[in-house]
């Protein structure tokens, strides 16, 4: 009962005229941009953080959640007629989305992707409002060295065991950490890889390097590899509205996706890619129109993981406002956000924030009608969006991000800092080295930090801390665990296989 009353609460201030402005605006944007290929939240989120240092918290956060979710929305739209996802959540649409497509079936396609989005992305949210408070009380009674354990969890999740490599990952979180650690330490009071330089005293700003590594970077990787070639933007066909036949083949595919996804959100292993995946591995094997996959196009093969990638979407939401830990790029991004507002994601949010909270989830809940009503009838003007020249929307978002970055503290180091990690960001790219792992290091690495300090010290330097008390030690075995298993799995099969 206290979760609907908080949701009333939330809902009437969601409601009022501006707060409706931000969640329009964000759902526009987010769709607007997941439409474009190559272009992601994490990016969008990037180039708008800047705005922090003017609008109050509570619209940020409105807007931000809404391009997160319109960004979701709008991907599913490039990978159907495009073949080319959008999203990285979109890739598994594109396999059965564009084949309905090319078979005549668009609009069919498109409409379960939508309708399946807004069911998936409402059960999530519903799930956020109350499984939240709930993971809030079991928080409340972890200490620093459980806190440190969480966060070694996941830097290995993000970094080390969803990446194509292990050594990549890691060495992107350790370039992240690196960033984080530079400035003056809190405790001794010394400066830390300054280098010499005064205006490194204060840190490297976290806006800058997510601005520098998603939008700089990002925009040079797609510039550096862009042809003239363009791909084949298939035409609208049929009908949005689905048939009978089509709704029950659906309905199914939307609640076992959501269910696969919210979970996997909710991980410190989180994310959109393994959940969409699962969602189509088992949509094949329980379609009773088996040949239509990888043929015509099943419609089963869309519902599923675009319901998947929206319900991962709301759970990724859970652990960056209950426990202060991102599990994705843009989760990352947006508590960068909360930081630049002097806020700080974990237990205490839900009661020292709980107008925040709640007006955003309710807010988030009104985002998802409106990206509903948003998408199928306006499906016309997101496919003119493709026409956009590739050369002018790259410099567009390098002004913007120049623009941006200067604002925030007048300082030309910045602009240097900014595209000298902007052209690290690019070969990262080049060399498929992960850039969610470099922002979530240096968002976490200086926290993690003081955790282990603050377990070193309450337990007077035994450190055995971390392996005595049984939370923590539990939660280390299953990040050893993920690290380790992988690798014996992988030289087991190569023995059998020799």
């Amino acid at each position: 009962m206290e979760t609907i009353a908080n949701l009333g609460g939330g809902f009437a201030s969601a409601l009022s005229l501006a707060n409706m402005g931000w969640a329009l605006l964000g759902c526009f944007l987010g769709t607007a941009i997941g439409v474009l290929p190559g272009l992601g939240p994490a990016l969008t989120i990037a180039l708008l953080l800047p705005i922090t240092f003017k609008v109050s918290a509570t619209g940020a956060f409105i807007l931000f959640c809404g391009v997160f979710y319109g960004a979701m929305y709008g991907g599913s739209t490039t990978s159907i007629l495009l073949n080319t996802p959008g999203e990285s959540g979109s890739i598994i649409t594109s396999l059965e989305g564009n084949r309905m497509a090319r078979s005549g079936r668009a609009g069919a396609a498109l409409a379960t992707s939508a309708i399946g989005s807004f069911v998936a992305g409402q059960i999530g949210t519903f799930g956020l409002a109350f499984l939240g408070p709930v993971v809030v009380e079991y928080a409340l009674v972890l200490g620093p060295a459980e806190y440190f354990a969480l966060m070694v969890l996941c830097f290995i999740t993000v970094s080390a065991v969803l990446g194509s490599s292990p050594l990549r990952g890691l060495t992107s979180l350790f370039f992240g950490i690196f960033l984080g650690l530079i400035g003056i330490d809190l405790q001794t009071g010394q400066p830390r890889f300054t280098f010499g330089l005064p205006e490194l005293l204060d840190g490297v700003n976290v806006v800058l390097v997510a601005v520098a590594l998603f939008a700089v970077g990002e925009t040079l990787h797609l510039a550096f590899n862009w042809t003239r070639d363009k791909a084949e933007v298939l035409p609208l066909t049929g009908s949005l509205m689905m048939t009978g036949a089509e709704w029950r083949r659906s309905i199914g595919p939307w609640m076992r996706g959501t269910a696969l996804g919210f979970p996997f959100g909710v991980l410190p292993a989180g994310g959109t890619e393994m959940p969409t995946m699962l969602s189509y591995f088992f949509e094949r094997r329980l379609s009773k129109h088996k040949d239509e996959f990888g043929t015509t196009g099943a419609i089963e093969g869309v519902a599923g993981p675009e319901a998947a990638n929206n319900a991962a979407v709301a759970g990724v939401l859970v652990p960056m406002l209950t426990l202060g830990l991102p599990t994705s790029a843009t989760a990352a991004i947006m508590l960068s956000a909360f930081q630049s507002y002097g806020i700080q994601p974990g237990p205490l949010l839900f009661t020292q924030q709980a107008d925040l909270v709640w007006t955003l989830i309710a807010s988030l809940i009104i985002a998802n009608f409106l990206l509903l009503f948003m998408n199928l009838p306006l499906i016309g003007l997101w496919v003119k969006i493709l026409k956009i020249p590739t050369p002018q929307l790259y410099a567009g978002i390098l002004v913007f991000a120049t623009i941006g970055t200067y604002g925030i503290s007048n300082s030309v180091t910045d602009l240097v800092l900014l595209y000298l990690i902007g052209l690290i960001g690019m070969f990262m790219r080049r060399f498929d080295f992960p850039t969610a792992p470099v922002v979530i290091g240096m968002i976490l690495g200086p926290m993690c930090e003081q955790e282990f300090r603050r377990a070193l010290t309450i337990s007077q330097g035994d450190m055995t801390v971390f392996v005595t008390r049984p939370i923590s030690a539990s939660i280390l075995a299953v990040a050893v665990l993920l690290l380790v298993l992988p690798r014996l799995a992988a030289a087991w099969s190569a023995r059998r296989t020799a």
